[in-house]
């Protein structure tokens, strides 16, 4: 008997942007990261970038993807960046240093999810993160209540999952603060925090992720989510 895959993200489209075949949705995901960076945090100066698109050292390396809703336009993006020749990742150059109990992986199976960030217009619910997630622990009036930020966020998820498994990637870290942390968790999505918190575009920590532990924990709590995070992607 076959399983009936449940859409975890019907609203959204998640993909790949590959820069020298998408540059159109590349420039739109350059400039919704300078718009939310730049313009609304102000984490940096919008003066460094004259063409209104954010991008650094680490994007020519990176793999990208993105969100669309049903009217094609942008909701989201987020990259997955590899380590450097050092064998180092972006957050290392932030955080303090990690626990003496961490064991960090081989940097070779390893990326760190950076730049993940959702359109302001999918941000209206109180205690919306940047990465489109409810952080806020009681419930949200019921005005309020949307079910497609955490939409947006999956949909690209599913789609670094599935480039991680087809180039070797088992391990994720990320620079997250707790609360979005305990949010990804209840998500299905537990990373573990490895060093102290630091200031980093506000106070985040670093934090990993075994994707071998993901599966399992998915599998056991949420195995409709898992089973549509493996499915073939469109």
């Amino acid at each position: 008997m076959l399983t009936q895959i449940i859409d975890h993200a019907p609203y959204f489209r998640g993909l790949r942007v590959q820069p020298k075949d998408d540059d159109a949705m590349m420039e739109r995901l350059l400039a919704l990261r300078f718009d939310v960076y730049c313009v609304e945090c102000g984490y940096l100066p919008a003066q460094a970038y004259p063409d209104a698109r954010e991008q650094d050292e680490h994007d020519a390396a990176s793999a990208h993807f993105c969100a669309l809703d049903r009217r094609e336009e942008l909701a989201g993006c987020v990259r997955l960046v590899p380590a450097d020749a050092l064998g180092r990742f972006p957050f290392q150059a932030h955080c303090l240093g990690l626990f003496e109990q961490a064991l960090p992986p081989d940097p070779r199976q390893a990326a760190e999810i950076s730049r993940l960030m959702v359109h302001q217009r999918y941000r209206r619910r109180r205690g919306d993160s940047l990465a489109g997630v409810t952080v806020l622990n009681e419930a949200a009036p019921a005005l309020e209540r949307r079910n497609d930020s955490p939409q947006i966020m999956l949909s690209m998820f599913r789609q670094m999952y599935a480039f991680s498994l087809a180039n070797g990637t088992r391990y994720w870290y990320a620079a997250m603060e707790r609360p979005l942390a305990r949010a990804l968790a209840r998500l299905g999505f537990e990373f573990h925090q490895i060093g102290a918190e630091t200031d980093y575009y506000g106070p985040v920590a670093p934090y990993l992720a075994d994707l071998r532990e993901l599966e399992v924990m998915v599998g056991e709590a949420k195995p409709d989510l898992l089973n549509w995070m493996r499915s073939p992607l469109a």
